[in-house]
């Protein structure tokens, strides 16, 4: 499917079912966005001419706990979590996976209806903030806040691509 969002933004999508971390069973939709703003590859190490897939998967009850309760468990959990969950992301027949720039998830959160499962919450990113935090994206308005690397938040990873 090919849409144009904002005249700035082509998106891809493609479906198929699978077997994700965390063990959901859900519909895998990588998002593969062609960056045209510098944002989208501001501290990312992408280079220029690379698109980014997105992990668009549903949340199960596990991470919603994990969330709610401030532990680290399938999708949602501290920084470290986190980082490692996607540095480990074996998914959509790809393993280079990482946690999005804080710029990079406030551009596709502030599309309207880009992922799936938006839980209207923090996403973590690898974007650090002062005194030893990092920053998450509030899905809901698509800005970012410091937040204390120990707190849970939900995690979306996603990859550098040179495809077309």
């Amino acid at each position: 499917m090919y849409r144009f969002v904002k005249s700035c933004l082509l998106t891809v999508g493609a479906s198929c079912s699978l077997l994700f971390a965390g063990g959901d069973l859900g519909v895998y939709e990588p998002k593969i966005v062609l960056p045209i703003s510098s944002n989208f590859d501001c501290d990312s190490g992408c280079p220029k001419e690379s698109k980014l897939m997105w992990q668009d998967t549903s949340y199960g009850d596990k991470s919603d706990a994990a969330y709610n309760n401030n532990d680290s468990s399938c999708k949602a959990g501290t920084y470290e979590y986190a980082k490692s969950y996607c540095e480990n992301l074996s998914f959509g027949g790809f393993s280079d996976w990482r946690l999005p720039t804080s710029d990079e998830l406030m551009g596709a959160s502030k599309i309207k209806n880009f992922f799936s499962d938006n839980r209207g919450a923090d996403f973590w990113t690898s974007t650090q903030a002062k005194n030893g935090k990092h920053y998450v994206v509030f899905t809901v308005d698509g800005f970012r806040y410091a937040r204390e690397d120990s707190q849970s938040n939900y995690i979306r990873c996603v990859r550098c691509t040179t495809g077309k």
